[in-house]
């Protein structure tokens, strides 16, 4: 019995234990289930959108677009940032982007497309939403396996939700859909990183330049254009230049930045695809020898480039190292052999460099001294070391600033000049002039520091390499000679010229020669000659001033000046060529005579020499009447001589498109080309400008310690008189030839437009043979031209492994920055023409 009680209080304390059990587990079990229910109702709040939102294809397809940046988008400093983009819930949608194939491309993006314009309200529609699906689905917690089913049956009430968005509220989905887009163009890049999807980013200041008018709208940053197709590239170069190692999708993502690549060649590139002569005509036309166009080079998928196998090596000048036309002259009286003897097919093959090549030394210090290795010459410095022409110092030639007839200096020979003739005023009323017989071109090299820019010019080869020395010490210089053909040069430009103890025979012949300088001197322009005819008393010397002094006098030219330089124990003439035509018609005999009016004295491409004068302009309206401003007032104001009569290149009055082009300029070069593209200007000395137009992009580069070589090529309009009026200077070219200068002349090429104005012309890859051949190894080329044109031109570039630092394009336009690489090719191609024994 006892043992029996004892049972019955033991079962009743089972039952009670059981109980308690039992409540307790069913109490986990609610609570459990509770949780699960708190969990599902956020998860439920993260993919069901909230009503505003319309759910038509169109945007759906959107939607997919920009589901790859769920996350990046809600860390984004964008619009308003809403409760929901910030509720832990989200954790819980990552469940769902696991199956993204069962999913909505919205469900996958959660509200995102939304949130800027989310009202005040909807988080309350949000959680009622949510009751609703709660009543439907109670037992979340048990069909958890079940994701996929439920996945679908959200987008169902999704779908039934968007039916019932009134009108208002598809409004405002338009506007946020808008809103997205822009934000979603703020993040172009991460999007491709997540999910591959190219996008198309929206640049603030990628306007085209439609013209010059509408130039300014490029100043106003901020504007978001119509979207376009763009192609935008930037590589690292080797000598670090600034802001250039950003890679392409950090160009993207910082296209409102001048450093990631150049505004302007997104905004400023001009519309130039009908070019006009306006009131100028051409230099073919005026020679009457345009050449017959040449077939269009065909692009090809590959370049096979050779090394020029030639006699002169890596100092081939190709229209002056024609050894086979030059053996079959005539005549080399009149140094006929010096002049341009173009081959009839241009070279494709790739110049060699001399061995040890280095970079120049920087200007100023490459003034007094150059490597010896980047031209191996001894002659000159053997022949001409105790004149202080050139000296070898080491692993250095070096320039001790003298000459023939300067031999303590060029500065104090310079100074001599101006003391002896006031009026001559070096550097304001006397700016661009020309040295004839430069020598190494010391001369030009010290009258920098005078604010005077220098045409220094002298035959290849008469003395070894001047030329050559010249142009590797940072002095403008070319290769030419004064022969049977006037010189590349308009009429009437030069404001003085200078001979230094040239040799040039003036007098013979009538005077042709001294005529041709009479042709290209200003009207009141100088004529400055240190000779040895003026203080010697040689029998040879004292016939030579004899007969000068009868030629100048019967051209006109008045002797202002004739003193000797005590230091240097030099005599210096000057002569002041006339500003009027009184004295041609006060002369007892019209000897030389008087040039036919119809002949031309701008003409000068491949035009004989004549022994003849043009008679001075006296219309105020006619280049050459007055004088130009002072420097540096001449640069910036429009000449006088241009009228509103005239039409300019750009299809405006003269004036205007002057000044409006010398704007769109300054603003280029301070915007984009002085910061935005990466290049250290100081390594910069010798620049081109391979279609110049006006000079405008040399006049926005004044400031710096940089010359501007402009080229005007002989079929285009003929602005170069334009060029030399403001205080610049420049030369007539046709670029289906070679240019008269060394190779590794030039540190940087700047071609506006020229590659698709001359490729009907001339083969392309000639060219850019060429181009190859007067640049510098790490020198720069910029291009601005038509997309295909920059297409065809980074094609070859890259063939020739040079390093292509920045690509742009947009509404066929484009902009390419390339560094020439020291790479040659091994290959060998034999030119004919230029293999024999060179002529001295």
């Amino acid at each position: 019995m006892a043992q029996a009680k004892y049972t019955r209080i033991d079962n009743n304390n089972n039952n009670k234990r059981s109980a308690t059990s039992y409540l307790s587990t069913v109490t986990i079990v609610v609570f459990v289930a509770l949780c699960l229910f708190g969990i599902w109702m956020m998860t439920s709040s993260s993919v069901v959108p909230v009503q505003n939102v319309d759910m038509s294809q169109d945007n759906k397809n959107e939607g997919q677009d920009q589901s790859g940046v769920k996350e990046q988008s809600e860390v984004q400093e964008q619009s308003e940032v809403t409760e929901q983009a910030t509720d832990p819930s989200n954790k819980s949608s990552q469940q769902f982007e696991e199956n993204q194939g069962d999913l909505s491309a919205d469900a996958t993006k959660g509200d995102s497309s939304v949130e800027p314009y989310k009202s005040s309200d909807e988080p309350e529609k949000t959680e009622d939403k949510s009751d609703e699906k709660s009543e439907e689905k109670p037992s979340v917690d048990t069909k958890t396996e079940n994701q996929d089913s439920n996945v679908s049956e959200r987008k169902s009430d999704f779908d039934e939700s968007v039916k019932k968005s009134d009108s208002d509220e598809s409004v405002k989905k338009s506007d946020s859909d808008e809103s997205v887009k822009k934000s979603d163009s703020d993040e172009n890049d991460k999007k491709s990183e997540s999910d591959g999807t190219e996008s198309k980013p929206e640049s603030n200041e990628n306007k085209q330049f439609d013209s010059y008018s509408d130039d300014k709208k490029s100043d106003d940053a901020g504007e978001t254009p119509d979207t376009t197709e763009e192609n935008v590239e930037q590589t690292g170069t080797k000598d670090s230049d600034e802001n250039s190692d950003k890679k392409t999708d950090d160009t993207a993502n910082n296209q409102g930045s001048t450093d990631a690549f150049p505004t302007v060649a997104q905004s400023d590139l001009l519309n130039e695809s009908t070019p006009q002569n306006g009131s100028f005509s051409t230099q073919a036309s005026k020679s009457n020898n345009e050449k017959e166009s040449q077939e269009s080079s065909k692009q090809s998928t590959g370049y096979d480039w050779k090394l020029c196998n030639v006699t002169t090596g890596p100092d081939f000048i190709p229209c002056l190292d024609n050894l086979k036309a030059i053996s079959s002259l005539p005549s080399t009286k009149h140094y006929e052999h010096r002049e341009r003897q173009c081959p009839q097919k241009p070279p494709t093959c790739l110049v060699a460099l001399p061995n040890g090549y280095k970079r120049p030394i920087e200007w100023p210090k490459s003034r007094e001294k150059i490597w010896y290795s980047n031209v191996p010459h001894t002659k000159l410095a053997e022949y001409k070391g105790h004149q202080n022409w050139v000296k070898v110092t080491g692993e250095y030639l070096t320039f001790p600033g003298g000459g023939t007839q300067f031999k303590h200096g060029a500065l104090h020979y310079i100074d001599f000049i101006q003391q002896s003739v006031p009026d001559i005023a070096w550097g304001k009323r006397t700016r661009v002039i020309l040295d004839v017989g430069c020598g190494v071109a010391s001369f030009g090299g010290f009258l920098f520091e005078r604010d005077v820019l220098t045409m220094s010019m002298a035959p290849k080869d008469e003395h070894e390499a001047q030329v050559q020395f010249a142009l590797e010490r940072g002095i403008p210089a070319i290769s030419a000679v004064m022969g049977t053909k006037r010189l590349p040069f308009p009429g009437r430009v030069f404001d003085a010229v200078h001979c230094a103890r040239c040799r040039v025979p003036w007098h013979i012949e009538g005077g042709k020669l001294l005529l041709e300088l009479n042709r290209v001197l200003r009207p009141g322009g100088f004529f400055v000659w240190s000779a040895t005819p003026i203080y010697q008393k040689l029998a040879e010397d004292v016939e030579i001033w004899t007969d000068m002094k009868k030629l100048t006098k019967a051209i006109c030219w008045e002797l202002v000046s004739i003193t000797k330089d005590k230091l240097n124990g030099v005599g210096i003439a000057v002569f002041k060529k006339p500003d009027s035509n009184e004295c041609y018609e006060k002369r007892s005999t019209a000897q030389p005579p008087m040039c036919p009016d119809s002949d031309d004295p701008n003409a000068a491409w491949n035009i004989p020499l004549q022994d003849c004068m043009h008679k001075i302009p006296v219309n105020s309206t006619e280049r050459g009447s007055q004088w130009p401003e002072s420097w540096p007032a001449r640069l910036t104001n429009s000449p006088y001589w241009l009228t509103n009569s005239h039409v300019g290149v750009y299809g405006k009055p003269a004036p205007e498109d002057f000044t409006v082009d010398y704007e769109h300029w300054k603003r280029i070069v301070s915007k984009s080309y002085l910061n935005g593209i990466g290049i250290k200007w100081s390594n910069v000395r010798n620049v081109m400008d391979m279609r110049a137009v006006y000079g405008g992009f040399a006049a926005a580069l004044k400031d710096l310690n940089i010359w501007v070589m402009n080229v005007i090529s002989v079929n285009a309009p003929d602005t170069l008189p334009i060029i030399y009026e403001r205080g610049l200077f420049g030369m007539y070219h046709d670029w289906c030839e070679s240019f008269s200068t060394y190779p590794r002349s030039y540190d940087l090429l700047h071609a506006d437009r020229l590659f698709s104005n001359i490729k009907k012309r001339c083969n392309l890859r000639a060219v850019m043979a060429e181009v190859d051949r007067i640049l510098r190894p790490e020198g720069k080329l910029i291009v601005r031209d038509t997309t295909e044109i920059i297409n065809e031109i980074a094609a070859m570039v890259k063939s020739m492994q040079w390093e292509v630092r920045m690509t742009y394009s947009k509404d066929k336009v484009g902009f390419l920055c390339v560094q020439k690489s020291t790479w040659r090719p091994s290959e060998l191609e034999t030119l004919e023409y230029a293999i024999g024994k060179l002529s001295t």
